[in-house]
């Protein structure tokens, strides 16, 4: 019974989304001022708080810009941060949840959309400028991720470049 539910689950969600297509986002949605890009997938945004809000995009992992703790400067690191701070710096964005609304280091976790309404986290990765990570329950787009990875990896762009 329950392997015959999960069956019909994986089925649901997979015709949901063949339905659904890509992400469609509202017009209507509030727009937040970008004040400061961290790295390739994470940055800080006007939201009325004292400090603003950090945002960490969902779905997508970009390698490091700079060097903290045990972690590395990451091939294509400062490239990916360079055309994050290109494409939002000062600019606005708005934002979309999944089931996590925060990670254990207390950023908040959205997927992100340009005032022109493209899909942020979806065009770093099919630019090869991050690429697919994804934790459960987040999953949302990860059928879109995985897709534009291909592409990126098959056209060799960005980090995946020869």
């Amino acid at each position: 019974m329950k392997k015959s539910f999960k069956l019909f689950a994986v089925f649901l969600l997979s015709a949901l989304f063949l339905y659904c297509g890509s992400p469609v986002h509202s017009e209507e949605a509030e727009k937040f001022l970008v004040t400061k890009v961290v790295d390739g997938d994470t940055f800080w945004i006007k939201d009325g708080s004292p400090k603003g809000q950090k945002i960490r995009l969902i779905g997508v992992d970009a390698p490091e810009s700079r060097r903290t703790g045990r972690k590395e400067i990451g091939y294509y690191g400062k490239e990916a941060k360079a055309f994050l701070t290109d494409l939002l710096l000062n600019k606005y964005v708005s934002l979309e949840f999944d089931v996590d609304r925060t990670d254990r280091y207390g950023r908040t976790l959205a997927y992100v959309y340009l005032e022109d309404g493209t899909f942020l986290n979806k065009y770093l990765v099919e630019n090869g400028y991050a690429q697919l990570m994804t934790y459960p329950p987040n999953v949302k787009y990860v059928e879109v991720f995985t897709a534009a990875q291909t592409r990126a990896r098959e056209s060799n762009l960005g980090l995946w470049g020869k």
